[in-house]
């Protein structure tokens, strides 16, 4: 008669309710005739008694007690309403009176690393001399520390983030599409490339899907987006890049100006960040028990500078740099505070970005021909996504290679698409692992890519 059900949702509701219920043992500890588990499902844990009486033995107790920890097991019991909060459970109004236990898969004894550490802040770890685990550690033994109730709250968020992404542009309008990762020439125009054999010649991993976008534009489809895996061939060795990430692309068609497309795409921004304050809370706090964070702030509509007026800002602040540099990372991370004390966000859009530092197919500023129709969005002072006006007249496109030094012949397919009537479109390119980070304000992309690729790690 018993019922399967969630650790989550065990709560006063279900009091002196008969349960069945499946998950890790996360701590044991034995006291006399009693044995008190903490069951743990993904980030909810709840305390699990078993002591000697009418459903329990002394060798019941004993087997219970020597079970260890991760092994999965059921548990059939009773759910007692607690006579004080639980602490150290997420379940804390509530216990549950185990009748009988049965081990499922058991976990060896030693374990690489203790989930207890896991989820420790370093700070509250260094202050009183417990140990805390490296990233090294963590990301050697993956499938452990993605148990802890931090990862599986982090994950769980990155999940929503798609899921909200994908419902937001299809709510306006957006098709979805699947591109080639597997191309003839770097889609990007530069070395930066994974080069992989193609049965008698070379081909590439797929930089972005930059291309395949632009020609479903001008295939009609007006409205797309896209979510699947990006290669960069970088020397990755930052706490924000990596050989491997999630894109998630957006391109569009407009009729005016290309700033209703960045109206869009920040719209689409702001949509996921009060989705993820609506439905993961629970997330949230959980991730900033360990990492503290002030909360992520961002204003409707969303504020938009322009690139002169980003670099007047941090010439105010004391630095020197030219009209057509690019920013730095030091310097991006600068100005990121500066808006936040002007402006009060931790997202705004930068707009207009000189020529010289954006790639070939960049359009041009009709009216300053060193100023293009590009943009950069930031989180707390980092870049999310790259996006701009797209060159569609096939003419100012071979122009455009030719000055990047790009081997016309390697693109010919992509300048062709334009040769058929192109409408004018723009768009950008979000890295998933990223947003992650910044929204819950963390320190390193690894946190949030779940198996992560630099230069120095291929496994696991």
């Amino acid at each position: 008669d018993r019922v399967l059900v969630r650790i989550k949702d065990l709560t006063v509701e279900k009091a002196d309710k008969e349960v069945w219920v499946r998950g890790r043992i996360h701590t044991s500890r034995a006291k006399g005739k009693q044995c008190f588990l903490v069951l743990r499902q993904q980030q909810f844990n709840i305390q699990a008694l078993v002591a000697v009486g009418q459903h329990a033995s002394k060798q019941m107790v004993k087997f219970a007690a020597n079970i260890t920890k991760e092994s999965i097991v059921d548990v059939e019991g009773v759910v007692r309403k607690a006579y004080q909060k639980v602490g150290g459970c997420t379940q804390q109004d509530v216990e549950l009176h185990v009748q009988r236990i049965y081990v499922i898969s058991s976990a060896e004894p030693r374990l690489p690393l203790q989930l207890d550490d896991a989820v420790r802040p370093e700070v509250e770890g260094e202050e009183d001399g417990r140990a805390t685990v490296n990233q090294d550690t963590r990301l050697d033994n993956r499938i452990i520390d993605l148990r802890t109730s931090t990862s599986q709250a982090i994950f769980c968020l990155q999940s929503g983030i798609c899921q909200l992404f994908r419902e937001t542009l299809i709510r306006k309008g957006f098709v979805e599409i699947q591109t080639p990762k597997i191309i003839s020439a770097a889609s990007e125009g530069g070395a930066n490339v994974f080069t992989v054999s193609y049965f008698k010649t070379s081909a590439y991993l797929a930089q972005s899907p930059q291309l395949y976008k632009q020609m479903c534009i001008c295939a009609d489809f007006e409205k797309v987006f896209c979510v699947g895996p990006v290669f960069r061939a970088e020397d990755s060795n930052t706490h924000r890049h990596l050989t491997e990430f999630v894109g998630l692309d957006i391109e569009m068609a407009f009729n005016y100006h290309y700033h209703e497309v960045v109206d869009e795409i920040a719209d689409t921004l702001v949509q996921i960040f009060k989705g993820l304050q609506e439905r993961f809370q629970t997330e949230i706090q959980t991730v900033s028990k360990q990492f503290p964070c002030e909360p992520f702030k961002f204003l409707e509509p969303t504020l938009r500078l322009e690139y002169r007026e980003g670099v007047a800002m941090l010439r105010e602040a004391g630095v020197e740099m030219g009209d057509e540099e690019d920013l730095s990372t030091p310097n991006e991370k600068l100005l990121g505070r500066l808006v936040k004390e002007k402006y009060d966000t931790d997202f705004y859009i930068l707009d207009k970005y000189p020529l010289a530092v954006r790639p070939f197919y960049t359009m041009p500023d009709p009216a300053n021909p060193k100023i293009s129709n590009s943009y950069d969005m930031f989180m707390r002072g980092e870049e999310i996504l790259s996006g701009a006006q797209r060159i569609h007249d096939p003419q100012l496109l071979t122009e455009r290679a030719k000055h990047h030094g790009i081997d016309l012949e390697k693109i010919k397919a992509y300048i062709d698409s334009f040769r058929f009537g192109a409408p004018p479109h723009a768009g950008g390119g979000i890295g998933l692992e990223r947003v992650t980070m910044l929204y819950l304000g963390l320190h390193n992309v690894r946190q949030t890519s779940m198996f992560p690729r630099d230069p120095k790690r291929l496994t696991p």
